[in-house]
């Protein structure tokens, strides 16, 4: 493994939960987090010992977005709906009951929000309009994770029958079906050139994917557990997974291989499952939340 000097520059309390959810801000020095108490809290890079808490659910929340373009947090209340947030003034302005079951995850693109539920179905929010648009039933199992591909316009969204469908989102139709992992999908992202798709879960393995013909470049065996998370570092050569086994590891985009193990024992990490994380385009940090109920921040020098 390549020399990676790791530092670990705060640990962040106050939830009262497990923490499940993590996104950055529109302002990348702020974060937002959420958690099994169903409280959601705003971070400041700047100052990080002080979150402010901005909404207090009576459910889990285990998904969070931000609309760049209205300055909106989107907040997954589980077994009831979405509640928006305005960040100017951090304030509910409204909210839509859709669902009985788990969000687990929500991605935002051209105005709409696209809401991955437990039920297999992913609903399509318009956030003008703030009414449904449209629900599309993909599985019979939970959707877990999505996202985004702009250049290509197309949503990739995992599930737990181990599958990553792909949409084409000009006109919501299915155009790939990626098979090949043998439990839940949990992890998923495109790089930031939109050239690979790359997805992890419950078998712990990473599966590496062309983004436009869907074929499979590579697989890692990457993890001891299931894999929770990945989230690329936004210039593109590296990405971070994060695990069920309490580790996160850095690997290089280029060729797939590890670069540094960041846990408990070697870096004071986290002491139970690590559930999200965002490498910050603020100051190139790497975010963490899990189950201990403990956010960790921290800077990598390579």
């Amino acid at each position: 493994m390549s020399k990676i000097n790791v530092n670990k520059l705060h640990t962040l309390t106050g939830h009262n939960d497990c923490i499940y959810a993590l996104t950055e801000g529109a302002e990348p020095q702020y974060f937002y987090t959420g958690a099994g108490d169903g409280m959601v809290v705003a971070w400041n890079l700047e100052d990080p010992k002080n979150g402010k808490l901005i909404a207090k659910l009576p459910h889990s929340v285990y998904a969070l977005a931000v609309d760049h373009e209205r300055n909106l947090l989107l907040i997954g209340h589980n077994f009831e709906g979405i509640h928006v947030i305005d960040l100017v003034h951090n304030q509910e302005l409204w909210s839509i009951r859709m669902t009985d079951q788990s969000i687990f995850d929500i991605k935002i693109t051209s105005g709409i929000a696209y809401v991955a539920t437990g039920d297999g179905l992913i609903t399509m929010i318009d956030l003008d309009q703030k009414a449904i648009k449209k629900r599309l039933k993909l599985s019979d199992k939970s959707a877990r994770v999505m996202a985004v591909n702009p250049i290509l316009n197309q949503l990739a969204i995992g599930f737990s029958d181990h599958t990553v469908k792909i949409l084409n989102l000009t006109n919501d139709e299915p155009i790939a079906n990626l098979e090949g992992h043998t439990n839940s999908v949990f992890a998923l992202a495109y790089a930031p050139d939109q050239s690979k798709l790359i997805s992890g879960g419950r078998d712990a393995h990473l599966k590496i994917w062309n983004a436009k013909d869907f074929l499979l470049q590579d697989e890692v065996i990457a993890h001891m557990y299931a894999i929770n998370f990945l989230a690329f570092r936004n210039d593109g050569k590296y990405f971070a997974t994060c695990s069920m086994d309490k580790s996160i590891k850095v690997w290089s985009s280029e060729d797939h291989k590890l670069l540094k193990v960041i846990d408990k024992a070697r870096h004071a990490g986290h002491g139970t499952s690590i559930n999200k994380i965002i490498w910050s385009k603020y100051d190139q940090s790497i975010i963490s939340v899990s189950d201990d109920r403990n956010i960790s921040i921290w800077q990598l020098e390579f």
